[in-house]
């Protein structure tokens, strides 16, 4: 946990640096008076500009598998923050392809006997790769559609059994592996450097080591952030 309360940290005032150095570098930004001037604004996704963005938000998992030990029961709350970077694919159109690095929390939980419940919490790395279309509204705000795909890497996590007292890594040879991957949807929306987005991870890769049950993860996010 300290671990991950530091390299929130370190985001953060990465992001905070990054976003002072947009601001001076804005569209919008008014070098003769040092402040930002709406007069001059203009469509931030014009085709064949390139972006750049901070995301943060919570995550909601599950993980499905054949193993009823692990199958069904509630979602695990998380957290999900990353950067992004959008590259444009034309001159012609606000199609761009996104990609970029995520620290994502998944997993899941379940009830077990005489009312105590299991907790696996599977933490990954997470870079996406998805093609993206900004449709404008009008020039301050866009809606973004976007399909793809992700391959995460396992860095951490605990399996908890509260019945038994007991708790192990959750990537280990006798538990889950640590490679994931999938397909990506989702919708964002865009005003102005603002932006917002619903995604949801469908994981294909069996994360189980079981050579007879599959597990797959699941996973729902909500994305806030910035763009510049």
């Amino acid at each position: 946990m300290k671990k991950i309360l530091m390299t929130l940290a370190v985001l953060i005032l990465t992001g905070a640096a990054a976003n002072a150095q947009a601001y001076r570098n804005s569209r919008y930004y008014n070098q003769r008076t040092g402040h930002l001037d709406y007069s001059l604004r203009k469509n931030m996704y014009e085709r064949g500009e390139n972006y750049y963005g901070l995301r943060i938000g919570p995550s909601f998992s599950t993980v499905n598998s054949d193993d009823p030990c692990l199958d069904g029961g509630d979602s695990q709350t998380g957290l999900n923050i990353g950067a992004v970077a959008g590259i444009a694919l034309s001159d012609k159109a606000p199609l761009f392809l996104e990609t970029g690095l995520y620290y994502t929390e998944k997993g899941g939980k379940k009830k077990i006997e005489n009312g105590k419940k299991m907790t696996y919490d599977l933490n990954y790395l997470e870079v996406p790769i998805t093609v993206k279309y900004a449709y404008p509204i009008d020039e301050n705000f866009s809606i973004q559609p976007f399909a793809g795909g992700y391959l995460a890497c396992g860095v951490g996590g605990k399996i908890k059994n509260y019945g038994l007292r007991e708790a192990e890594s959750s990537f280990s040879s006798d538990c889950f592996k640590r490679f994931d991957g999938g397909l990506r949807v989702g919708c964002g929306a865009a005003y102005d450097m603002f932006y917002f987005d619903i995604t949801y991870d469908i994981g294909l890769a069996n994360i189980c080591h079981d050579e007879f049950d599959t597990s797959h993860n699941g996973c729902l996010t909500l994305n806030f952030g910035v763009n510049f």
